[in-house]
C-alpha cells in the first residue's frame, strides 16, 4: 500500500513539476514541446499495450479476448463522452487572448476542469496496474503517465496567467489537477483489490482510455505545428525505451 501511495503522489506530482517548468520557461518552442509530448505518447502507448492490454488477455481466462476488446472500447467511449461534456483541451488552450476578460477567464477555468477530468482515468490506469499485483509493470505504467503529465502541467500556465489569474492561484489550480490523478490511482487500486474478478476488464478499460488519449489528443497536438517528423521519431523512441525496460525488468 505504501508503494501505491508513493506512486500516486509521484504521478500527481509530475503535473506540479510541469507547472514549475512552465513558470520557468514560458516561451518554449512548439518544436520542443511537440517532441517531448511525442516521446510521452510513445511511452504511454507501450505502457497501455504491454502493461494493461496484454495482461488483460492473460488474466481473462476463457473469455479473455472478448473481455479485453470490450474493455478497450468501453474505456474509449467513456472518454469520448467526457470530451462531449467538457470542452476539448486544445480548443481551450488556443483561446483568443484578446477576448473579453471574463469570457477568457471562464474558458481557462473550463480548460483546467477538462484537464482534471481527463486525469481521473489516467490515475485509475496507474492504480489498476498495481491491483494486478505486478509492481514492475505498474511502475512502468505510472512512469509513462507521469511523463505525459509534465508537458500537460506546462500547458496550464500560459492560458491562466494570460487570463489574469495570479501565479499563486495558478499553481493551486495545477496542484488540484494533479490531486485528481492521485485520487484516481487509489480508486483503481482499491476497486481491483476488492473485486479481483473485474481485473481483466479493468486492465482493458484503463488501456482503452490511454489509447484514446494518445490518438485523440497527444498525437494530433504533436502534428499541429510543423514538427510531426521529429514528434513521430520521438514517439518511436519512447515506445522502444518502454519495450526495452519491460524486457529487461520483466
Amino acid at each position: 500500500m505504501r508503494e501505491v501511495l508513493l506512486t500516486a503522489l509521484g504521478v500527481g506530482g509530475a503535473t506540479l513539476v510541469g507547472t514549475l517548468l512552465g513558470f520557468c520557461f514560458k516561451r518554449l518552442s512548439h518544436r520542443f514541446s511537440d517532441i517531448v509530448l511525442g516521446f510521452a505518447a510513445g511511452v504511454m502507448l507501450a505502457a497501455a499495450v504491454l502493461g494493461l492490454i496484454m495482461p488483460s488477455l492473460d488474466y481473462g481466462g476463457r473469455f479473455g479476448l472478448l473481455t479485453t476488446v470490450g474493455g478497450i472500447f468501453v474505456g474509449a467511449v467513456c472518454l469520448n463522452l467526457i470530451d462531449k461534456l467538457v470542452p476539448h483541451l486544445h480548443k481551450l488552450a488556443g483561446a483568443d487572448p484578446e477576448s473579453h476578460h471574463n469570457a477568457q477567464l471562464s474558458k481557462v477555468l473550463l480548460f483546467v476542469t477538462a484537464i482534471a477530468i481527463h486525469n481521473l482515468p489516467e490515475g485509475i490506469a496507474a492504480g489498476v496496474g498495481f491491483g494486478a499485483g505486478d509492481s514492475t509493470q505498474a511502475m512502468l505504467i505510472a512512469g509513462g503517465i507521469a511523463l505525459q503529465n509534465i508537458p500537460e502541467g506546462m500547458v496550464i500556465i500560459g492560458p491562466m496567467l494570460a487570463a489574469g489569474i495570479s501565479p499563486r492561484r495558478t499553481f493551486v489550480c495545477a496542484a488540484l489537477t494533479g490531486l485528481v490523478e492521485v485520487v484516481g490511482t487509489l480508486i483503481g487500486y482499491f476497486a481491483v483489490s476488492v473485486a479481483s474478478a473485474i481485473l481483466p476488464f479493468a486492465l482493458a478499460f484503463a488501456g482503452g482510455t490511454m489509447l484514446y488519449v494518445i490518438s485523440d489528443e497527444m498525437i494530433p497536438e504533436t502534428h499541429a505545428h510543423g514538427s510531426q517528423r521529429g514528434a513521430t521519431y520521438a514517439l518511436l523512441i519512447g515506445f522502444c525505451v518502454m519495450l526495452v525496460s519491460d524486457t529487461l525488468l520483466g
